[in-house]
């Protein structure tokens, strides 16, 4: 049998030694920097010829850097012969362009896809994608896990009683989401209307469904970029009397005033994974970080062994 390598970037060193830990296995060894003039230089430290190469990077920010530094990783492996390469991104950037929604825009989600796919790449391991379809983008098989049993565990530990708990979707584009994480967790289900107002401005009006007063209101998204939207779906829930309110979401970029808007916010406990490394944990002393790492590496273990992965769809990963 071939034998598994596992390098990661320099933009999540942390979660590519968990994973490593959770599959009993040393992470391999990798130079990286950047010479005089920015140029990412690249050297595997190990002999990767006939292996098969795991390759852990999130695209976070900054996202250009991260992207490229991937991409100098695949490229190095194809050279030194690697076997297979696979890219495992849990957090994918350049997500949200994922369509052409006006004239004479790019659909850069797609670009990304291409740059990976030429580098090298055999295959890619993500979660949690923006838009599912992105999927297609790839030329490349694409294994895309869901983190939500791993924020459906946390929230079945706490405890709340059924009919006390109300899973909230901030937003019309998250309903699906929002039903899967109801169908562990039960209770009643209610959906933010939100209005977008421009590209960095959403408003928010009513809730639909519910009813989410005297609840604990659990509020899922996949990623919380400038807080924007999910602290105006909070401040909404909160208005319609919600007793406690969690905000849950795979990916926190917290960009811009995302820190201040959290910390502003009505809000007992803000959930994230560990697909994006969190400096921001100083900050904000009611966010918990959960780790995917089980989750990651029982999928690069199946990966590895040409085994289906698909039970990791269903709820059994803690």
């Amino acid at each position: 049998m071939r034998e598994i390598k596992i390098f990661s970037g320099r933009a999540n060193p942390k979660l590519a030694e968990d994973v490593c830990d959770f599959l009993h296995l040393k992470l391999g060894r990798v130079t990286l920097g950047e010479f005089p003039d920015g140029e990412i230089q690249c050297k595997i430290e190990e002999d990767v010829r006939g292996r098969d190469v795991f390759l852990v990077q999130p695209t976070c920010p900054p996202v250009n850097n991260n992207l490229m530094e991937l991409l100098v990783m695949i490229d190095s492996c194809r050279r030194a012969s690697a076997e297979r390469i696979t890219a495992v991104i849990p957090y994918f950037g350049y997500a949200r362009q994922d369509r052409k929604d006006e004239g004479r825009v790019p659909i850069t989600a797609k670009l990304v896809a291409d740059l990976i796919t030429s580098a090298g790449a055999d295959r890619v391991l993500t979660m949690d994608l923006h838009a599912a379809q992105i999927q297609g983008f790839f030329n490349v098989p694409v294994d895309h896990l869901n983190a939500s049993p791993v924020l459906n565990h946390y929230f079945l530990s706490l405890g709340v009683p059924t009919e006390e708990l109300c899973v909230v979707s901030p937003d019309a584009g998250s309903i699906k989401r929002a039903v899967t994480h109801h169908r562990r967790l039960n209770g009643e289900l209610a959906i933010v209307d939100k209005r977008r107002t421009s590209a960095h401005e959403t408003t928010t009006k009513n809730i639909i469904g519910g009813p989410v007063e005297g609840k604990t209101a659990v509020i899922f998204d996949d990623m919380i970029s400038t807080a924007g939207s999910i602290c105006g779906a909070a401040k909404v829930v909160h208005k319609a009397g919600a007793r406690e309110i969690y905000i849950a979401a795979t990916h926190g970029v917290l960009c811009g005033p995302a820190v201040a808007r959290l910390q502003a916010a009505p809000i007992k406990e803000l959930i994230l994974t560990d697909t994006i490394p969190q400096k921001s944990q100083d900050l904000l002393t009611n966010m918990r970080v959960l780790s995917v790492a089980p989750l990651l590496g029982e999928a690069i273990k199946r990966i590895h062994n040409d085994e289906s992965i698909s039970a990791l769809f269903r709820e059994n990963i803690g």
